[in-house]
């Protein structure tokens, strides 16, 4: 009997239990405040267009009474607690998810700088050279003097 004792007190004190049981908690601290903002707030908004609260809208047959005010409460609690997940859970997670894949939170590299170019074009030039000069330079490298660059190519830069 005690190793079941054991097992379930790993079973309990694991994080996914634990994590479950404070979010029960808050939905239903949370539940309260969208019942009272819906039945204390929006409710009676919408009911000025009716002229009475949703909660005494009714109809009666055969001395059978329909409530359907409290389906239209209920229906507004359902959205209000749709409305504030998404804007307060999913649409947060969303943007920081989408800046995570993106990498947005690494800053740009920035342009290669004068000194940079020109060493790429030397270092081309060189290429070049050492290959006995028969090949044909990468855009942006400088030709050997006298040589005409490749057409489609950038013309090297005077510095």
């Amino acid at each position: 009997m005690p190793k079941v004792l054991a097992e379930f007190k790993d079973f309990i004190s694991r994080g996914n239990v634990i994590d479950l049981a404070v979010a029960v908690v808050i939905g239903a601290a949370f539940i309260g405040i969208v019942n009272a903002v819906v039945e204390g707030l929006l409710t009676p908004l919408i009911g000025i267009f009716f002229s009475r609260d949703f909660s005494d809208m009714t109809f009666t047959i055969n001395d059978s009474v329909f409530r359907y005010g409290d389906v239209i409460n209920a229906v507004l609690q359902f959205l209000a607690v749709a409305a504030a997940v998404f804007f307060l859970v999913i649409k947060p997670i969303n943007v920081l998810n989408e800046r995570f894949r993106r990498g947005e939170d690494q800053p740009a590299p920035s342009p290669p700088t004068d000194e940079a170019v020109l060493l790429a074009e030397i270092r081309d030039l060189l290429r070049m050279q050492r290959n006995g000069g028969g090949s044909v330079p990468q855009q942006g490298a400088i030709p050997p003097p006298g040589a005409a660059p490749p057409p489609g190519t950038v013309p090297p830069r005077n510095y």
